[in-house]
């Protein structure tokens, strides 16, 4: 896998595409300059580890919609507020220590404005993985809410737009138990749906750059560290990622149009772990509930907002360094 620190993988991927279409005489890249300080819009779409709150959201679950209603008027996307500290952390997720945009109306927050589709709870496909609540909305289902009802209202362009997918922590974790599961097997069919998805908002023109993340090494949350079903899901997820990175590669090979960048959260993850005393961490297998940055754990399943922000701060340095 990846480094934590660099996009190195896809960035081969580019150069060995640009030395096939030298060869076979193909088009010239028509990849569009990428630069993260001159990008004005952040779309996401994910779980709770990246939704936010918002004034026409699911109360305390997405920023807008819900498995009830998944339409909505142009001027409610547009007068849609983010909540403050409506997330699963303490206070902010990684989106918004990567915009800066923590309340409000997403159009009034510069330079990055962020437009939050993920919903907490989410899996990436109702049809391979039930729904955690009756009003849960998966990542296809994000995809097609904004396809229909959000393409045409808030601008999205190539140059200026980064589009994120952080997707798999409940899917791996609602398979855990499941003893008659082919898990290699079921995270290709997980694949076919989530790029069926990237490939839908690529379909209305959300193109630009993607950027994909792994999955955190979960067997080390307060709920799972030490126990028996701990190898399996480290495994799994292991496994989960390494589909992600392959078919992200493919999807980079036939989109030469688009930049396709990774960051290998797993291996971030780990990092800070196992060095957590130097980001002034002293408690990594319980949870605190609460404001205290010396917690790793916010609960059972879900890191605080100082790690959030370390996480912003490290997607924030990778994605300077791939800027054009």
């Amino acid at each position: 896998m990846a480094s934590p620190t660099t996009f190195s993988q896809l960035r081969v991927l580019s150069c060995l595409a640009a030395t096939l279409s030298s060869v076979f005489a193909a088009p010239v890249n028509l990849r569009p300059r990428f630069n993260w300080e001159t990008t004005k819009y952040l779309y996401a779409f994910g779980d709770s580890y990246t939704f936010v709150g918002g004034t026409y959201g699911y109360p305390e679950f997405s920023f807008i919609g819900s498995a009830f209603n998944l339409t909505f008027t142009p001027e409610e996307l547009l007068n849609d507020e983010i909540e403050a500290n409506v997330t699963g952390s303490d206070s902010g997720t990684w989106t918004e220590y990567l915009t800066g945009c923590f309340e409000g109306k997403p159009s009034d927050c510069a330079p990055h404005q962020l437009w939050n589709f993920a919903f907490s709870g989410a899996d990436v496909d109702k049809a391979l993985l039930p729904l955690h609540h009756n009003f849960s909305v998966d990542l296809v289902d994000q995809v097609q809410e904004w396809a229909l009802y959000g393409s045409d209202v808030v601008p999205h362009p190539p140059e200026e737009t980064l589009t994120a997918f952080w997707i798999g922590i409940n899917d791996t974790g609602d398979t855990l138990y499941n003893t008659t599961l082919d898990f290699k097997a079921f995270w290709e069919l997980e694949m076919q749906s989530l790029f069926g998805a990237v490939q839908n908002a690529y379909d209305h023109y959300l193109r630009g750059t993607y950027l994909f993340i792994t999955l955190p090494p979960l067997e080390r949350s307060p709920d799972h560290i030490g126990t028996s079903i701990a190898p399996l899901y480290k495994q799994n997820i292991i496994d989960y990622n390494t589909a992600l990175i392959n078919h992200t590669e493919r999807f980079a090979a036939a989109h030469r149009d688009v930049n396709v960048l990774t960051f290998d959260a797993h291996a971030w993850f780990n990092k800070i772990l196992d060095t957590a005393e130097d980001y002034g961490f002293t408690n990594i297998t319980g949870f605190c509930e609460c404001t205290d940055p010396t917690f790793f754990w916010f609960n059972t399943g879900h890191p605080t907002a100082h790690v959030h922000r370390l996480l912003a701060g490290a997607i924030e340095t990778e994605l300077k360094r791939a800027s054009f």
